[in-house]
């Protein structure tokens, strides 16, 4: 009889990588066209001061948008891009202070806005429970530098 050797086929165990280098090059992709399109909050254009900016935290902070025509916004409600009542500032002010009672508030207003429709904003946040309620300003480059006063 006659003996059949057989040949034993080793196993390869490799990984082809190059399916998934395509799909992260595509992910890379579509994240670089939506991150531009994230932006939350409304389009102002805030006063500038020589402020030192806040810390950076984990939890983003409620913020309060007051436009030029005296309309507000929350980033933290259902629809951002769409204005709100100074009631239902409260009540989202409120209702962010009940889930962690140390989220920051900072109202962001338009440097062309009324003075009284900022701080409406800002009694408004008080009223739903905020101690502190910080004000958003652009740095001032000069005014930091300690030129052009």
């Amino acid at each position: 009889m006659a003996r059949r050797t057989r040949r034993s086929r080793r196993m390869l165990a490799e990984i082809n990588v190059v399916p998934y280098i395509d799909v992260m090059l595509v992910l890379l992709v579509i994240f670089m066209v939506t991150a531009p399109m994230l932006q939350q909050g409304v389009e102002v254009e805030p006063p500038q001061a020589a402020a030192s900016p806040l810390e950076d935290t984990d939890e983003p902070p409620l913020l309060i948008t007051v436009n030029r025509d005296g309309e507000y916004f929350v980033n933290k409600s259902d629809n951002p891009k769409a204005p709100v009542t100074l009631t239902t500032v409260t009540e989202l002010v409120a209702a962010a202070r009940s889930v962690d009672p140390e989220t920051p508030v900072l109202v962001k207003g338009d440097r062309a806005s009324n003075y009284d429709s900022v701080m409406q904003a800002m009694v408004a946040a008080q009223q739903g429970g905020a101690a502190k309620v910080g004000l958003v300003t652009d740095s001032d480059s000069a005014a930091q530098d300690g030129e052009g006063q």
